[in-house]
């Protein structure tokens, strides 16, 4: 995993630590609910966090917003659902956009590195093949909130980065002006792309593609975790161990670059070595070298393996080295292999929802059959 791993060290929690970083949070949260009672212009702001104890400042979930030049509706998500989910969009018509980012996989696929077109096998581990993806598959959940894509950050909206596996030979490796022909012929297409943007004259564009798939990649939102129901007001949604775990997260640093409550920003932060640019093939910028965007941790379970080359497959371990790192870059400090479990608790279980996941469909209109996916063992 690119890095030597400690034997597991006997460790104690101390009442008084545990004391101590609580009255913190306690402090720190009311000061954030004073600030945010009033602004220079008198205007009232949002309202004051009563919640129970965080030890970072209290953020409410964001709002889910439309650009302006693609304003949803039920017609273009449901037509954004049937195209994620068809193999039309390839040019071997057996690979769809869920063959690597799955609803049983995290809105992954659980590889190291994807497998795109004439590929063998179900989604998941055991997919072989000879077209292979440089990067591990990021989870599209909450990418509604995103303003770049990628690992590099080189797409700037949702509907800039929806065909580029289209594009990318590894992937799906398919022209979108030969997608949009393949799609005009196909009655139950023309007459859903006439419903979801009327008024066209020729909807079945590669530009309304894209922005049929963003509208529907825009409705897979977890925002419905444990943490979450803490947050509201339920203190028992939360065990201790998992509160232990939350307050551990920020003492480690983890919460500067994994900012709740979305746990991601749009930072780009160099955790491992690597031969690839990184950030740098889109900026230039020799410090971006190596530098890729920092993922959300939401539903964490299911998004394995870790970093931008998947080159971890155990959360523990992956923890260990973020707070490795973070220490050596004075972000944080060295966690026990103790403390380390408590942190992957807390994302393992406080940070997981998926009651918005999308529904496979049996179908598509294209007649081609909907990509499968492999066994999938509850973690």
């Amino acid at each position: 995993m690119g890095g030597v791993f400690f034997p597991r060290a006997s460790f104690r929690l101390r009442a008084f630590g545990w004391a101590a970083l609580r009255f913190a949070a306690v402090v720190s949260t009311a000061m954030s609910a004073a600030a945010c009672e009033s602004s220079d212009d008198g205007e009232t702001g949002p309202e004051p966090y009563d919640g129970p104890p965080i030890p970072w400042a209290y953020e409410p979930f964001p709002a889910v917003v439309d650009p302006i030049d693609n304003p949803s509706s039920d017609a273009k998500v449901g037509l954004g659902r049937l195209l994620f989910y068809d193999p039309i969009l390839s040019r071997d018509k057996l690979t769809a956009c869920a063959t690597c980012h799955s609803e049983q996989w995290g809105m992954s696929d659980g590889l190291v590195v994807s497998v795109g077109v004439d590929g063998e096998g179900p989604t998941g581990p055991g997919r072989t093949g000879p077209n292979m993806t440089t990067r591990n598959a990021q989870t599209i959940w909450n990418a509604a909130f995103r303003s770049e894509f990628f690992w590099d950050g080189r797409a700037k909206s949702l509907e800039a980065q929806a065909l580029e596996p289209l594009k990318a030979e590894p992937e799906l490796d398919l022209d979108p002006s030969d997608a949009a022909t393949r799609i005009r012929e196909i009655p139950e297409y023309v007459e859903m792309f006439d419903e979801a943007f009327p008024g066209e004259a020729q909807p079945i564009v590669p530009e309304n593609i894209a922005k049929a798939l963003a509208a529907f990649e825009r409705t897979l939102v977890s925002s419905r975790a444990p943490y979450d129901r803490y947050v509201a007001g339920d203190e028992g949604a939360l065990s201790d161990e998992q509160i232990q775990g939350m307050e551990l997260f920020a003492e480690a640093g983890c919460a500067g670059c994994h900012v709740p409550p979305l746990f991601e920003s749009n930072e780009y932060a160099m955790r491992v070595e690597s031969s690839d640019d990184g950030r740098m093939a889109v900026t230039g910028e020799p410090a971006d070298a190596n530098a890729f965007r920092v993922p959300t941790l939401r539903n964490l379970r299911e998004t394995g393996p870790f970093f931008h080359d998947g080159r971890v497959v155990d959360l523990n371990d992956a923890v260990w080295l973020e707070a490795d790192v973070a220490a050596s870059h004075g972000e944080g400090r060295v966690l026990t292999w103790d403390e380390v479990d408590l942190v992957a608790l807390f994302l393992r279980k406080a940070l997981m929802d998926r009651s918005k996941e999308p529904d496979r469909p049996d179908e598509v209109p294209s007649g081609l059959p909907v990509p499968e996916d492999g066994l999938r063992i509850p973690r």
